[in-house]
């Protein structure tokens, strides 16, 4: 069969997704960490579709052949590292956000700089690169959190100390 090793790394990736996405969610504050996997989730497919439609990005291989863009990865993948993101960061300082968050956008840039140069699950173009990932990685945690410090605020819940 044709691609078997990169429709098996996307398997194994869903699998590994939907176990973390239930261990996750059962840390409560659940209805924050189900706000910020459906915010993600929404964020990620606006954007990858976008730089998709763009042609900065292509997926040759997909598990799920309707979409152009990375279901496993936008609506899965991201979305729950973006729930552990926010889950160490709840009672963290603003430094401490921003150093955290290199914490996750450097290894997912070097991972999917990884995914990009040896295998076909997905490809750079129009000078898109694994710094621009990184880039637009941080920012999009970062905007996830402020999203979800704005709903606490709004719910006039408790700001974590420091």
């Amino acid at each position: 069969m044709k691609h078997t090793f990169e429709k098996n790394v996307l398997r194994a990736l869903f699998i590994f997704g939907i176990i973390s996405l239930i261990h996750l969610i059962k840390k409560p504050p659940t209805k924050d960490w189900l706000l910020v996997f459906l915010f993600k989730g929404f964020l990620s497919s606006i954007l990858d579709n976008l730089v998709v439609k763009k042609g900065y990005v292509t997926y040759p291989i997909k598990l799920f052949k309707s979409f152009d863009f990375s279901f496993i990865f936008d609506y899965l993948l991201y979305p729950v590292a973006c729930v552990h993101f926010n889950q160490v960061t709840k009672k963290s300082s603003i430094p401490g956000i921003l150093l955290k968050t290199l914490y996750f956008s450097i290894p997912m840039a070097v991972t999917e700089h990884f995914l990009e140069k040896k295998t076909k699950l997905l490809k750079f173009k129009k000078g898109w690169n694994s710094y621009t990932s990184f880039i637009t990685l941080s920012i999009t945690f970062l905007i996830s959190r402020a999203f979800i410090a704005i709903v606490r605020k709004a719910n006039n819940e408790p700001v974590p100390e420091n």
